[in-house]
């Protein structure tokens, strides 16, 4: 595609899908000797103007998603909302009462976080319609993208209370701020906050049925995950394997991203087949950045955490069993590197001997690469998931290739 055409391409509706396959594949056409300037030039040029135009179809999305967020959890507490979520409640409770509620999950939610869940959710309602020829309903998809941002949200109270962590997003975690008892509490209470999303718009009472059982299915296969990893590593000695690694992290973790593509297909319209299909898909996606997580927790440190807090916490991460296959001698000093880690906390000297096992025997470069593939390929699948790449499916592939 010669480069003029290109930049008209951004002008118009189909410019994303254009110029990521020209710009992806090198398929932009030159002048017959240019200079290494020049092609330079042109091809910053272009990559500046649809990165450009990308965040600008994130950025679109993005606030109509935390205009949905705050309509179920808003920064005043209304009676509309109150009978939303409590129905008829005694006239004695008042706002102080239900802020120990709120304000722990308000407070979190408030500190950002990449929400690239319900901006999926959104996207794969667009993507379906598109693929179907009919309009999407913009407000049943967005109305929805609380159910896995609150999910979310609830998930990481509750995590951080079970890894005995510190800080979360740059900030002391909710139990330190607020207290075990109601952190707790707070936690429990937004899984269920969650689905008045789904009492909150006009559906039939079997639309509404349908999305109800699909939310709680999902909700008990997350602590199905999430009771797996509990066992291990509560238990430095007990090493899942490969398999069993897999099968938890496709539910701790794959299941608000599986969650999402369900809720965003049946959004667009697709059905129960596609549902499901799409699902599986997304739930590979979870296990690829769970593993670039891993990854990043023993390398740069993930973003609000400390380097090597998974080996403070006994987490057996995918570079800990590709490590122990290549070295199963290795299995009794690890566990010793754990239990030391745990009771020293993170400045013990297990933690970087940990690391230094891990890197130098090549598990974590492994790890990296198989969760770099993983995320291209499911990616890949996602955005072609209706037979050919649509501009909604560009917009897809791009989000995932954003978050490496």
């Amino acid at each position: 595609m010669p480069a003029k055409n290109c930049r008209q391409a951004f002008q118009g509706s189909g410019f994303r899908l254009h110029c990521y396959a020209s710009l992806r594949n090198g398929f932009i056409s030159r002048p017959s000797n240019p200079s290494r300037k020049s092609k330079s030039l042109v091809h910053k040029i272009l990559f500046l103007s649809y990165n450009k135009a990308m965040k600008q179809e994130f950025t679109s999305r993005l606030e109509q998603i935390e205009l949905s967020l705050q309509k179920i959890l808003p920064q005043e507490l209304n009676d509309s909302w109150k009978e939303l979520s409590f129905g008829k409640i005694d006239s004695c409770i008042n706002q102080e009462h239900i802020s120990v509620l709120t304000q722990p999950c308000a407070h979190l939610v408030s500190l950002g976080g990449k929400r690239w869940r319900p901006l999926l959710l959104v996207l794969c309602a667009q993507m379906t319609a598109q693929a179907k020829k009919t309009d999407v309903d913009s407000t049943k998809a967005y109305g929805l993208t609380p159910l896995v941002e609150f999910a979310h949200t609830a998930s990481l109270i509750h995590d951080d209370i079970e890894d005995g962590a510190d800080t979360r997003r740059g900030k002391p975690c909710a139990h330190i701020s607020y207290g075990m008892d109601v952190a707790i509490n707070a936690g429990s209470w937004l899984y269920f906050e969650a689905a008045t999303a789904i009492k909150a718009l006009s559906l039939s009472s079997d639309e509404k049925l349908r999305l109800y059982e699909l939310f709680l299915q999902e909700l008990r296969l997350l602590h199905l995950g999430q009771a797996m990893d509990i066992k291990w590593h509560r238990n430095p000695d007990l090493i899942p394997s490969t398999e069993e690694y897999t099968a938890m992290v496709r539910n701790k973790t794959g299941t608000l991203a599986r969650l999402a593509v369900k809720l965003g297909i049946l959004a667009g319209g697709g059905t129960d087949s596609e549902i499901e299909e799409a699902g599986k898909i997304a739930q590979d996606i979870g296990v690829a950045f769970q593993i670039i997580d891993d990854v990043k927790n023993l390398t740069t440190g993930n973003p609000g955490k400390k380097r090597g807090d998974d080996i403070v916490e006994g987490k057996k991460s995918l570079p800990v069993l590709l490590h122990l296959q290549k070295n199963p001698q290795n299995e009794k000093i690890l566990a010793q590197y754990f239990t030391q880690a745990k009771n020293e906390g993170i400045e013990s000297p297990a933690v970087e001997k940990a690391i230094q096992l891990l890197t130098q025997s090549g598990a974590v470069e492994q790890a990296a690469k198989k969760g770099s593939e993983l995320v291209t390929q499911k990616s890949q699948e996602l955005a072609l998931f209706y037979g050919s790449k649509t501009e909604i499916g560009t917009l897809i592939e791009e989000l995932f290739n954003s978050m490496r």
